[in-house]
C-alpha cells in the first residue's frame, strides 16, 4: 500500500523553496488504527438509534422474499465460538441477500424447553437441598421458564454483539403460549393422520436423566466395559442338524443326540446385565459354525484362577472365531467334532437359559433365530437376544413371532432391576447419583456371580469400545423397553405415500450446501427406525392427547383439539398439567373412560415445528424458508426434525436449501475442551480484537469443513484486516475533495483506468456470483485480492505519482480519482455483508450523515462497457513485463545499487514481440515506476536479469537514470534544470507549482 508520508518528496532545508504545499496528499480522518472494541459498541448503538431493522424492512418493502430460518439455539448457557461461526454465517447470507436487492428479513428464535434447560434446573433446586421430586411439577416448570428467559436474554446481546441484524426485539421462542399451542395443534395433526401410536420398543434411556432420548441426543465416548462369553445349553429333541443327502460321511457319523449331548452354544456380549432380558439367541446361515469339544485347560497354577471351561465339554460356535474363543476361554486343546452346515435346522433346536431354575425363573425355551446382523467378525458368531434392550434384538423378535408380548420390562426409568428379572430386583445397571454418576452399578457383577454360580460362564475379559452417552449428562445410556409414542415413518400420510417417502423425495428436491450433506441425511432418513418422541420430563411441551383405556386407540375430534389448542395458547402448556380433562373432554366423551398422557415432547419435534409457528404466521415472513443453515450435526437434529415434521403434516420440506458448517477446533485439529485448555470464547477475541475478526475468521474460512481456530489463526485475521484497513484509508485519503465536476467518462480515461474498471467488474460478477452461492471464502479472498494485488500492488502504487503530483486539472489525475471513486464504492459495498463496522466507518466517513448506512445501499449496478476482456487480456502481458522489472529492482535495491526505483531507467529486453506490442503508446517508466525505460527486441546481455517462474521473453539490464533529480516529484530527468525560472523541476512540476501560485495569487 502506498504510504503518503513515506513516499511523497520532501524540500531539503535552506536548499530552495519548499514544495510540500504545492503537492495534493492524501487527507483524511479515517484512523489507521480501528480501535474495534471500542468503535463497535458505539456503531451498535447507532444503528438501534436509527432503528436499522426497521428502515431495512420499510426499504424492501414489495422486493421479492428471500429467507433464512433460524435454527434455534438452547436458551442455556452463553455462546461459544461454534454458535457464534454459525451466526455469522447466517448474517453473511441475510446482508448479502438484502444488498443484492432481496426483502431479506432475519427474525432469530430460541430453543427453551427441554432436557438441557431442566438439568440446570433440578441443579439449582439440588444446591437449595431440593429434589426435583419434591418440587411441584408447576413451581419446577416456573423455573425453568425464567430460567430460559435469563438466558434467553444474555445470549441475545451477546448475539447482536456479533453485528448481525435482525428482528431482536421480536424472535420466536418455543416456549411463548402461542408457539406451545402451535406445537400442540402440529401433534395432533399427526394424530388425525393415524400416524402417531404407543408402542413398547427398545429406546436409548439415560437413567441417569429417567428420560428417553433421540439419537440426536446422543454423542459416543470411548466406555470400558465387561464382556462375557456364556454358555446356553442345548436342549435336544428329535430334530436333525446334519443332512444326510450332501454329506457323504453321514452313515460314520455318531447319532445327533450323542453329538449334541451337553453342547452349549456360546455368545459374547458387552452387556453383561442384559443376559436376565434374555428371549433368544441369533445366527447368520451364512456362517459355517463347528461343533468343539474341549480335550485340555490350562491350569490353575498357570493363570492363577481356577478356569471356568471343564474338559469334556462340547461348544457351538462360528468356525472363523474359534481361535479366538479358544484363547479367551485358556483351552490349550479341543477336537472338532462337527460341522454344522444345514443351518437352517437350528430352529429345530431350543436353548435352555444360562439361569434357569435361579430365583424359580428363567425356565422358558431359548429359541435361535436367523439375523442377517450376525456376523463372524467378533464375538462367537452368535449374537444373545433380549428384545427389550436392542433395536436388532426387538426386529429380531417381532419378526419372528409377530408380538410385543413376551418382551419383558426388566429395568425400570432409574435402570434398576424389576421382578422381571427374577433374583437381581433392584439391583441398578449405572449408578445414578454422586460422585460415580454414570459408572457401573451393582448389576452386572450380580449377573456374573449367578452365571459363574449356574456353571454358564466361559470367559470373561474388558473392552474399550465407542459407546453412546447422553450429550447432557454425559453419562452411558441403555437401551430400555419401555412404553412410548412414536410417528410411524411407513404409515401412509394425507399424499398417500408414506412418511419416509415424502422425506426422500424432499431431500432429493432441496439443494445442499456442501453437496455430501444430501447423502448424508437421506441415509439417515433411509435406515432410521420410527420417531420417537415421547420424553418422560416436565419442562415441555405435553403430548395432549387422550387415549381410550380399554381400546387403547387415540381420541380424534377436531372439537376437543381446538379446545385443547384454545387452553394452550391462553396459559401455555401448563394449562394441560392444570385444567381437567372432563373440560377438554366436553359433554361428548367421559374423563373416566380416557387416559390423559402426561408425557412431554421431544424438544426436536418443538424446534421441527418452527416453521409453522414462525414462518406460516408472520406476514413478513414466507413458507417455505429458502434457506436453513446450522452445524452438521443437524441433518440428524433439526434440519431432519423439520423436514419429517413438513413432510407429514405438508408432504414437503420446509426448505429449498440447507446449508451446513463444520465444528470449531483448536489449530491442531482438536475439539474444544476446557480440560485440554484449548477453548476459545468469542468474548476474548471481541475484547481483544473486535467481533470484525470473528466475521473475516468466518468468511475467510472453508465453513464447509471443520474450522480451526487459535491465537495465531485469530492473529492472521487481524494482519488481514489491517492491510485491507490501510487500503481503505488511502482512498479516502486520496478521494479528499473528490466532487462530481472532477469526473471522466470512462471513454475519455488513460488505458490504465480503463484497465482498472475492467478488473473492477469482473470483481463485481465473481463477488456476486460467490455470494449467491454462499461461497463466502472465495468472495473474501476475491475481495482481497483485489485490493491487496490490484489496488495496494499495483495500481495505487502506479498512481500515486499522478496523484500526488499532477495538477488538480490533469486528465490523468481526474481519471485516477474518479477510478478510486468507484473502486472505494464498490469494495465497501461488496465488504458490507463481512465487515459490517468498518464498512460503515469507512462509509460514513467519506458520505456523513445523520441518518444513512452503508447497510441501507444495495450493491451498485456495474456498467457493462466496462467489462473488457480484449483489454484485460493486453494488460496481463503488460504486467507480465512488469513482474519481471520489479523483480531486477529489489535486487538493485537489496544489493544497495540503487535507494529507490525512481533512480532506475532500465532496458528491458523483450523477445516477444506480443509482449512488446502491448506497451504500444503507453509510458513504460510510469508502470515501472523508473525515471525513465527502454524496451528492446535486442538479445539480452548475459547477466540480465531473469524472473525465475516468469516468461522466458524478458530480460532486464538496469541502467541508472541518467539527468538531475526533480525535487517535487523525485524523478530523475535531463530535462532538471533546464527551465531559469524553476531550476530544480522537472516540466510536470513546473506545470502544477504555476497551477497552485496562479491560484493562491488569484
Amino acid at each position: 500500500m502506498p504510504d503518503a508520508s513515506k513516499d511523497a518528496p520532501k524540500s531539503q532545508e535552506g536548499e530552495g523553496r519548499d514544495y510540500r504545499d504545492t503537492l495534493f496528499l492524501p487527507e483524511t480522518d479515517f484512523p489507521m488504527r480501528a480501535g474495534l472494541p471500542k468503535r463497535e459498541p458505539e456503531l451498535l448503538a447507532r444503528w438501534a438509534k436509527l432503528g436499522m431493522y426497521k428502515r431495512l424492512r420499510e426499504d424492501a418493502k414489495g422486493r421479492e422474499k428471500f429467507i433464512l430460518h433460524d435454527g434455534p439455539p438452547y436458551a442455556n448457557g452463553h455462546i461459544h465460538m461454534g454458535t457464534a461461526l454459525t451466526k455469522v454465517l447466517k448474517d453473511l447470507i441475510v446482508r448479502s441477500k438484502q444488498m443484492a436487492g432481496f426483502d431479506a428479513n432475519f427474525v432469530p428464535g430460541w430453543d427453551c424447553h427441554g432436557l438441557p434447560i431442566e438439568w440446570q434446573v433440578e441443579k439449582e433446586f439440588a444446591e437449595k437441598g431440593r429434589k426435583k421430586r419434591d418440587v411441584p411439577t408447576a413451581e419446577f416448570r416456573k423455573a425453568c421458564r425464567d430460567y430460559a428467559q435469563k438466558w434467553l436474554d444474555i445470549q441475545r446481546e451477546e448475539f447482536k454483539r456479533l453485528g448481525p441484524e435482525g428482528d431482536w426485539d421480536n424472535p420466536y421462542t418455543t416456549m411463548a403460549f402461542a408457539s406451545e399451542a402451535k406445537i400442540a395443534g402440529e401433534l395432533l395433526k399427526f394424530a388425525e393422520l393415524g400416524l402417531l401410536y404407543r408402542g413398547s420398543k427398545p429406546v436409548m434411556w439415560s437413567p441417569v436423566e429417567q428420560t428417553a432420548l433421540a439419537e440426536a441426543e446422543i454423542e459416543y465416548h470411548d466406555h470400558q466395559s465387561t464382556t462375557i462369553w456364556v454358555k446356553f445349553p442345548v436342549a435336544m429333541d428329535k430334530g436333525v442338524l446334519h443332512n444326510p443327502e450332501v454329506d457323504e460321511d453321514y452313515e460314520r457319523q455318531e447319532s445327533i443326540s450323542a453329538l449334541l449331548d451337553s453342547a452349549s452354544v456360546v455368545i459374547w456380549t458387552t452387556t453383561p446385565w442384559t443376559i436376565p432380558g434374555n428371549r433368544a439367541v441369533c445366527y447368520n446361515p451364512l456362517i459355517s459354525y463347528g461343533l468343539y469339544e474341549v480335550t485340555a485347560v490350562k491350569t490353575e497354577e498357570e493363570l492363577g484362577f481356577a478356569p471356568w471351561v471343564k474338559v469334556g465339554e462340547r461348544l457351538i460356535l462360528a468356525d472363523a472365531l474359534a481361535d479366538s474363543v479358544k484363547g479367551a476361554a485358556n483351552i490349550s486343546g479341543w477336537k472338532k467334532l462337527h460341522t454344522l452346515r444345514e443351518t437352517k435346522d437350528f430352529k429345530r433346536l431350543k436353548l435352555t437359559h444360562p439361569l434357569k431354575g435361579f430365583a424359580d425363573g428363567y425356565n422358558f425355551p431359548v429359541p435361535l433365530l436367523a439375523g442377517d446382523h450376525v456376523t463372524d467378525e467378533a464375538g462367537t458368531g452368535f449374537v444373545h437376544t433380549a428384545p427389550g434392550h436392542g433395536q436388532e434384538d426387538y426386529i429380531a423378535w417381532v419378526s419372528e413371532f409377530g408380538t410385543q408380548k413376551e418382551i419383558p420390562h426388566t429395568v425400570d426409568e432409574f435402570g434398576a432391576f424389576t421382578d422381571e428379572a427374577p433374583g437381581f430386583t433392584g439391583e441398578q445397571v449405572l449408578v445414578i447419583e454422586g460422585k460415580k454418576k454414570g459408572k457401573d452399578g451393582g448389576a452386572n457383577k450380580a449377573v456374573i456371580d449367578q452365571l459363574i454360580a449356574h456353571g454358564k460362564l466361559l470367559a470373561r475379559g474388558r473392552l474399550t469400545h465407542s459407546y453412546p452417552h447422553s450429550w447432557r449428562s454425559k453419562a452411558p445410556v441403555i437401551f430400555r423397553n419401555t412404553p412410548q409414542w412414536f410417528i410411524a415413518l411407513d404409515k401412509p400420510t394425507a399424499n398417500g405415500k408414506t412418511l419416509r417417502e415424502n422425506a426422500l423425495a424432499a431431500i432429493d428436491a432441496t439443494e445442499f450446501t456442501p453437496a455430501r450433506g444430501r447423502t448424508r441425511i437421506r441415509s439417515m432418513v433411509e435406515d432410521r427406525p420410527d420417531w420417537l418422541i415421547s420424553r418422560q420430563r416436565a419442562w415441555g411441551v405435553p403430548i395432549t392427547i387422550f387415549v381410550h383405556k380399554e381400546t387403547g386407540d387415540v381420541l380424534v375430534d377436531e372439537a376437543v383439539n381446538k379446545r385443547i389448542t384454545d387452553a394452550i395458547t391462553a396459559g401455555g402448556a401448563d394449562a394441560w398439567f392444570e385444567t381437567a380433562s372432563q373440560d377438554f373432554l366436553g359433554s361428548e366423551y367421559k374423563a373416566d373412560d380416557y387416559e390423559k398422557v402426561e408425557d412431554i415432547l421431544d424438544v426436536w419435534f418443538d424446534s421441527g415445528s418452527t416453521h409453522a409457528f414462525c414462518l406460516e404466521e408472520r406476514d413478513d415472513l414466507k413458507w417455505p424458508a429458502d434457506v436453513y443453515c446450522e452445524g452438521s450435526d443437524q441433518h440428524r437434529g433439526w434440519f431432519q426434525s423439520s423436514l419429517l415434521e413438513a413432510c407429514g403434516t405438508r408432504g414437503r420440506a420446509p426448505y429449498d436449501h440447507v446449508v451446513t458448517n463444520g465444528f470449531v477446533v483448536d489449530g491442531d485439529g482438536r475439539k474444544m475442551s476446557k480440560s485440554l485448555g484449548n477453548v476459545m470464547a468469542p468474548e476474548e477475541v471481541i475484547k481483544q480484537y473486535g467481533a470484525e475478526i470473528i466475521r473475516i475468521w468466518v468468511a475467510s474460512s472453508d465453513y464447509t469443513e471443520d474450522l480451526r481456530i487459535s491465537k495465531e489463526i485469530i492473529g492472521s485475521s487481524v494482519d488481514t484486516y489491517r492491510r485491507l484497513r490501510n487500503t481503505l484509508r488511502y482512498l479516502l485519503g486520496a478521494l479528499n475533495g473528490f466532487s462530481d465536476a472532477e469526473r471522466l467518462d470512462a471513454k475519455d480515461m488513460p488505458e490504465l483506468e480503463r484497465y482498472v474498471l475492467h478488473r473492477l467488474a469482473v470483481l463485481d460478477e465473481d463477488v456476486r456470483a460467490g455470494y449467491d452461492r454462499f461461497d463466502f471464502k472465495g468472495v473474501w479472498r476475491k475481495v482481497f485480492d483485489f485490493a491487496s494485488l490490484e489496488l495496494s500492488a499495483f495500481y495505487l502504487d502506479v498512481r500515486k505519482d499522478s496523484l500526488y503530483c499532477d495538477r488538480p486539472d490533469d486528465k490523468r489525475r481526474r481519471a485516477a480519482r474518479t477510478v478510486m471513486s468507484e473502486v472505494f464504492d464498490r469494495l465497501v459495498l461488496l465488504l458490507a455483508p463481512i465487515c459490517v463496522f468498518t464498512a460503515e466507518e469507512a462509509w460514513l466517513s467519506r458520505y456523513p450523515s445523520d441518518d444513512g448506512s452503508v447497510h441501507l445501499a444495495l450493491f451498485p449496478e456495474t456498467p457493462k462497457a466496462w467489462r473488457d476482456d480484449a483489454l484485460g487480456a493486453k494488460w496481463k502481458k503488460i504486467r507480465e513485463v512488469r513482474r519481471v522489472v520489479t523483480g531486477a529492482l529489489e535486487v538493485e535495491r537489496r544489493e544497495k545499487r540503487i535507494g529507490a526505483s525512481l533512480e532506475a531507467a532500465p532496458i528491458v529486453h523483450v523477445s516477444d514481440a506480443e509482449l512488446r506490442e502491448a506497451y504500444h503508446g503507453l509510458d513504460a517508466a510510469e508502470l515501472f515506476i523508473t525515471s525513465g525505460a527502454v524496451l528492446s527486441a535486442d538479445p539480452a546481455p548475459e547477466g540480465a536479469f531473469r524472473l525465475e517462474g516468469e516468461s522466458g521473453a524478458v530480460a532486464v539490464e538496469p541502467v541508472e537514470a541518467e539527468g538531475e533529480k526533480c525535487r517535487r516529484c523525485w524523478r530523475i530527468l535531463p530535462e532538471v534544470g533546464v527551465h531559469e525560472s524553476h531550476t530544480d523541476l522537472c516540466e510536470r512540476c513546473i506545470d502544477a507549482v504555476e497551477a497552485v501560485d496562479a491560484k493562491v495569487s488569484a
